[in-house]
């Protein structure tokens, strides 16, 4: 399978960053019960971005409830030398990796060795990174994300001029799968998707109220 057979045309990918911890494989299938199939994992290594974050022990622990179902696990790794975690995602049962522009300096070398270890591949670009870079970077990969905040930390605003970076995308890539990653929210999701983004990923917006899984429909439903 494939991020064609997981995801809708357009979809709201979970990012279980803003998760509640003490009841992460509750919340995981009740997301799953409501129709969630791809859950986000962002994986922070202190020095690309200042947080360290959760890694592939949690990837291993949610894998087996997202995967009794069909659905994957999305590993977005915000670190230096992404070429080094690779196996340990796969391992742990990632299903898709995506690293950044910035954090390599050979992103063919990079996306060929995580097609080594039987991923799917993504390629991720910050916000001061020029879309045309992130453009040429994705050709070979299965898809693009644009971060639509500074990468790091749950919880940001949406940066206004993001909305002309993923149409600018799209143009570019009229056929590539767009992910947009970071403050992500009822009141801008429609417009992401009018911008051209397939894949929204929300972490609070979904699971900040802890009123499960009424937030992530509510997304869904405005994308309708």
């Amino acid at each position: 399978m494939g991020w064609h057979e997981w995801i809708r045309s357009a979809d709201v990918e979970p990012s279980i960053y803003a998760a509640d911890f003490a009841n992460l494989g509750a919340q995981v299938r009740t997301l799953l019960h409501a129709g969630a199939r791809v859950f986000h994992v962002d994986i922070g290594d202190g020095h690309f971005v200042e947080p360290i974050t959760i890694g592939p022990v949690v990837v291993k622990a949610v894998a087996p409830i997202v995967h009794e179902v069909g659905g994957a696990v999305d590993c977005h790794l915000m670190v230096s030398n992404p070429e080094r975690h690779f196996r340990q995602v796969a391992e742990a049962g990632g299903d898709s990796v995506t690293f950044h522009v910035e954090a390599t300096d050979d992103v063919a070398r990079t996306k060929a060795l995580a097609r080594q270890e039987g991923l799917s591949v993504g390629v991720a670009f910050n916000p001061e990174t020029a879309v045309e870079v992130a453009a040429e970077a994705s050709i070979g990969a299965d898809l693009v994300l644009c971060m639509t905040v500074n990468p790091g930390y749950s919880g940001q605003q949406f940066l206004p001029e993001s909305l002309e970076r993923i149409a600018e995308l799209r143009r570019l890539l009229p056929r590539k799968l767009i992910q947009v990653d970071g403050g992500i929210t009822l009141e801008n999701i429609r417009s992401v998707r009018e911008a051209g983004a397939d894949l929204m990923i929300a972490g609070s917006s979904v699971f900040a109220d802890g009123d499960l899984p009424h937030p992530y429909l509510r997304l869904l439903r405005a994308l309708a």
